[in-house]
C-alpha cells in the first residue's frame, strides 16, 4: 500500500512523496493551475511515516496510528529517534559539512535568519515559505551557529516565523522591487557587524531570490486570501480542488465552497487515493474545514 509522507520541495518544484515498504519511494508533481483530487476509502487508518535519513526510510516499529488533525507526520518514538541525529536539535554539532547563513523576507518587517546545509541550496527557504532571501556567508556549522546567534542578538530578528504571521503577510505583499529594498537594507546593517561575526564564516554578496511567482503569489488577479482551512482528513472523505498557490507547506485551493487553505503536514502517514476515472467524489462527504480567524495583534510592550 502506498502512503503519503507529505509534500517535499525540490529544484523544479514541489512533489508529493509517496513510500512503499516494497517499492520505495516515488514523487508526483504538484502544481500551479492544476487540479488536487485526494480521497480515503473509508476502513483508511493514518499511520506514522518512520524516520527519513539520506532519503531512505526507516519505518516506524509500531505502525503507531496517528491522529487525523496532527501536523506532524511522525510518533513521540520516531521524533525522539530523528532528533538524535537533528542539527536543529543541536544534536550534530561535528557535521563537517558546510552551512549558510541566511536572511529572509516573508512580509513587510517580517524577517528571520537561519542556516540550512550549503548542499540544500534555497530548499530549506522553500520550504519555510520565505518570499525572498539573500545568503549571507558560508562556513562550518558552529561559525553558521554563531552568525545566526549574534545577528538575532544585535539585530533583533528571530530564527523562527509562526505559520499566522506568514499566512496573513501573503496577501499584502509589496512589490518585488520593495521587497527587494527592504532585504538589501537589512544586509547593509548585517555588513556593518562584520567584525562581530566569526572570520571562518566567508561572507556572500547580496544576492535576492524572490519567490513570489514560484508560489503562485504574483498571479495577477493574485489569489483570494482563503475563506476556511481544511482541519482534518478523514476516511471515507474528499478532498477537491485547483491548486491557485503553494508556500511551505501550505496549498491555497479554488473550491466549490470557496477558496480553501490546505496544510499539506494533514496528507502525511495516509494512504491516498486519486479518484477512479469517472468516479463522483460529490458522493464522498468533503474533508472538515473550519473558518479561518484573523491573526490577534501582538500585545503592546510595558515599556
Amino acid at each position: 500500500m502506498w502512503r503519503s509522507t507529505g509534500m517535499r520541495w525540490r529544484e523544479e518544484g514541489a512533489r508529493w512523496m509517496w513510500w512503499h515498504p516494497s517499492h520505495g519511494v516515488r514523487a508526483s508533481p504538484l502544481e500551479l493551475g492544476a487540479p488536487l483530487h485526494l480521497a480515503l476509502d473509508g476502513s483508511a487508518v493514518r499511520r506514522c511515516a518512520g524516520v527519513w535519513r539520506a532519503a531512505r526510510n526507516t519505518p516506524c516499529p509500531y505502525a503507531a496510528e496517528l491522529p487525523p488533525g496532527a501536523r506532524r507526520d511522525r510518533c513521540e518514538a520516531c521524533a525522539a529517534l530523528d532528533r538524535t541525529s537533528s542539527v536543529a536539535a543541536d544534536t550534530v554539532p561535528d557535521d563537517g559539512q558546510p552551512y549558510r547563513v541566511y536572511l529572509a523576507y516573508f512580509g513587510p518587517g517580517l524577517h528571520k535568519v537561519g542556516i540550512t546545509a550549503a548542499a540544500r541550496g534555497r530548499l530549506r527557504l522553500l520550504e519555510q515559505a520565505a518570499v525572498c532571501f539573500t545568503f549571507l556567508g558560508e562556513g562550518p556549522l558552529m561559525a553558521a551557529r554563531r552568525t545566526e546567534s549574534v545577528l538575532g542578538a544585535a539585530l533583533d530578528l528571530p530564527d523562527r516565523m509562526l505559520d499566522p504571521a506568514k499566512r496573513a503577510a501573503r496577501h499584502r505583499l509589496p512589490g518585488p522591487a520593495v521587497r527587494a529594498a527592504e532585504l538589501a537594507a537589512l544586509h547593509a546593517r548585517v555588513t556593518e557587524l562584520r567584525g562581530a561575526l566569526p572570520e571562518s564564516l566567508a561572507p556572500a554578496a547580496l544576492r535576492c531570490v524572490d519567490h513570489a511567482e514560484v508560489f503562485g503569489l504574483s498571479a495577477q488577479p493574485p489569489p483570494p486570501a482563503p475563506v476556511a482551512e481544511v482541519t482534518a482528513l478523514l476516511p471515507g472523505r474528499a478532498l477537491a480542488g485547483t491548486v491557485r498557490a503553494i508556500a511551505g507547506h501550505d496549498v491555497y485551493l479554488d473550491t466549490a465552497d470557496g477558496p480553501l487553505l490546505f496544510d499539506a503536514r494533514l496528507a502525511a502517514g495516509w494512504p491516498l487515493r486519486r479518484p477512479a476515472p469517472g468516479e463522483d467524489l460529490s458522493a464522498a462527504r468533503p474533508a472538515p474545514t473550519a473558518p479561518l480567524r484573523p491573526r490577534q495583534p501582538e500585545p503592546e510592550p510595558l515599556f
